[in-house]
């Protein structure tokens, strides 16, 4: 059985997946990015959340666990 905190975890890193799916599927459609730093705002996004997801999250666990 998953504890509160497993939960939180598991269903915030699902979200942030979901809206990198979303951001990748924005700039797979060449219309919809109009110019380049349109392009680089989409992908510092995908960058930053996929580091939250990555490498945060992971780290928050460890330090609680820690605790």
């Amino acid at each position: 059985m998953l504890t509160g905190n497993s939960q939180f975890e598991a269903e915030l890193k699902k979200r942030i997946a979901e809206e990198i799916e979303r951001l990748k599927d924005i700039l797979s459609q060449g219309q919809a990015v109009t110019d380049f730093a349109e392009y680089r705002h989409l992908a510092g996004q995908i960058f930053a959340l996929t580091r939250v997801a990555n490498d945060y999250c992971d780290e928050v666990a460890t330090l609680i666990n820690k605790r």
